[in-house]
C-alpha cells in the first residue's frame, strides 16, 4: 500500500523553505502542476558539476529520491536529463539549489 501523497506546491514549499532556513540559496527554475506534479532538485555543486535527484517511490510504494547518475554528474548531462524529464512529463517542477558542499536537504530516503 503506498503511502498518501503530498501536493507538489507543498512539497516545493517545504524544500524551498529547508534550504532557506540554512541560508542556502534554492529557487523555482520550473513550475509544474501544483498538485500532482513531480519534482526534479538540481544542486548545483560548482560552474561543471551537479547532484540530480527525482522524486520516486520504492516498490513498497515508499516516497524518496533516485539520483540521476552515479555520484555528481556534469552540467551538460544535468541540463539534458532536466530537458527529457520536462518533455515527458510537462507537469514537473525544477528546484535549483547552489551549494558547493552538495547537501540533501529533502525528507524522505534516497533510493
Amino acid at each position: 500500500m503506498t503511502e498518501a501523497r503530498l501536493k507538489a506546491r507543498l512539497l516545493v514549499q517545504a524544500i524551498l523553505r529547508r534550504y532557506d532556513l540554512e541560508a542556502i540559496p534554492a529557487y523555482i527554475r520550473r513550475k509544474g502542476d501544483p498538485d500532482s506534479g513531480t519534482v526534479l532538485l538540481k544542486i548545483a555543486l560548482g560552474p561543471q558539476t551537479a547532484i540530480l535527484l527525482a522524486q520516486a517511490r520504492n516498490a513498497e510504494g515508499v516516497a524518496g529520491w533516485l539520483q540521476l547518475g552515479n555520484g555528481p554528474i556534469n552540467e551538460a548531462d544535468a541540463e539534458t536529463a532536466i530537458e527529457k524529464a520536462a518533455k515527458r512529463d510537462p507537469d514537473v517542477y525544477v528546484i535549483e539549489v547552489e551549494d558547493a558542499r552538495g547537501r540533501i536537504l529533502v525528507e524522505g530516503i534516497l533510493l
